[in-house]
């Protein structure tokens, strides 16, 4: 299955299902977006169980425990147990969508529009 006891923190991300490419894995440790025990990582800093892996990308951030570790992408109940989560829980959505509109209203005004955009946060 790949299973070795050393793997590059660029592979493993990947094969672990954490990012859809290795190229983006990559992408994303060259960013500064992945962190192994604290410190920032390079794709090539390898990773070994025990370590705490951060993966900072989308709308939430990821901390996770490498377990196990693997470089062959494997399927999604077999990367879940290559790693255990520790991520903080996603924040709920609110139940009202800030600035949304009846249907038919017609197009917002200036007035409307900032409005919208000062309850969306922008």
């Amino acid at each position: 299955m790949g299973e070795v006891t050393r793997a590059r923190v660029d592979a493993w991300t990947w094969a672990v299902r954490l990012f859809p490419t290795r190229s983006a894995a990559a992408a994303a440790c060259r960013a500064g977006h992945v962190r192994v025990n604290g410190d920032r990582a390079k794709p090539a800093t390898m990773v070994v169980p025990g370590d705490e892996v951060h993966v900072r990308g989308g709308e939430r951030e990821r901390i996770v425990v490498v377990q196990r570790t693997v470089v062959k992408r494997v399927g999604a109940p077999v990367a879940v147990a290559c790693y255990l989560d520790r991520s903080p829980a996603p924040l709920p959505k609110e139940h009202v969508v800030a600035g949304e509109r009846d249907r038919g209203a017609g197009r917002p005004t200036k007035r409307d529009r900032r409005l919208i955009q000062k309850l969306r946060g922008h």
